[in-house]
Order: structure tokens, then sequence, then C-alpha cells
């Protein structure tokens, strides 16, 4: 069995007024993630993720944000075609985790949803996928709520 493991990280500052988009969900929350898409900074980690497991190009480089056609594009579509992209390589998922480090919204609330959400979008089961929030303690530049930063981990095996 061939195995490779990919590495992903985004953060988004949190803005008034923005939807709240995070691993495919619109979460209740006054700010939301500021992008050039929809922001969900959870999926354009695991899009990170899964493309450089297989090899691919990164989420700029295959989705530019100087590009209009991806102006408010909604990140799970970005995922999805990623996901492809990584099938057509030959390559398939097989487990995914996330980390999301903000100290507003909460994630624990919403963690068996983003995990279907994350698993129904990649094409494993929810076993396959872990959510974790954390929050900052206060600390940093993204204390008080001012943004949201995501770290992802894929496991692909050649198909």
């Amino acid at each position: 069995m061939t195995i490779r493991v990919g590495l992903g990280f985004d953060l988004h500052r949190l803005e008034e007024g923005r939807p709240c988009i995070l691993g495919g969900l619109t979460l209740p929350h006054p700010t939301g993630p500021a992008g050039h898409s929809d922001g969900d900074a959870v999926l354009h980690a695991l899009t990170d993720a899964v493309t450089g497991a297989a090899g691919l190009d990164d989420i700029g480089t295959l989705f530019p944000d100087d590009d209009p056609r991806w102006k408010g594009a909604d990140s799970a579509t970005l995922f999805s075609e990623a996901v492809e992209l990584v099938g057509q390589a030959g390559w398939v998922v097989v487990n995914i985790d996330v980390v999301i480090a903000t100290e507003g919204p909460k994630i624990k609330p919403h963690r068996s949803a983003m995990r279907a959400r994350i698993a129904e979008l990649s094409g494993v089961e929810p076993e396959a996928v872990n959510v974790k929030g954390k929050t900052l303690e206060g600390m940093g530049a993204l204390a008080g709520g001012a943004g949201v930063a995501v770290q992802a981990v894929c496991l692909l095996e050649k198909g």
C-alpha cells in the first residue's frame, strides 16, 4: 500500500457582517472569515492538505484570489474539486484531522455536523474525520475574536 500525508494551514480575520462559514457550515456568529471566496479557513486548509499529499498545486494556484471567477466562491465547491483532482491523480482520502483555533465561534456545538459535512465532501465516513476546537487563551494576534487559524492533516492512499 502506498500512502501519503498532507498538511494544510490557513487563517482569516473575522469581520462584522460576514457570514461565519467554517467546515462547510454557516455558524451563528456576528463575525465571519474575510476572504476573496467565502473565507472558510477549514476547507481552505483541507484543500491544501489533500492536494499537497497528492503532489498537486496549492489552493492559491488552483483557485487564485486575483481571478474574478472565485470571488465569493463556495469553499465546499473548491474542496470538492480538489478531492476530484486528487482522485484523478489516483489517490483516495483515508482520514482527516483538523484543529480550529479561535476565540469565537465555539466549535464544540458544531463538531458532529462539521465532521459529517467534511466527510461528505471528501468521500469518507464521518468516523474518518476529526475536528477539534481550541481557544487562544487570550494570547496572540487572533485573541479577542480577531480571527481563526486552522491546521489540517490528511492521509491518502493509492486508489
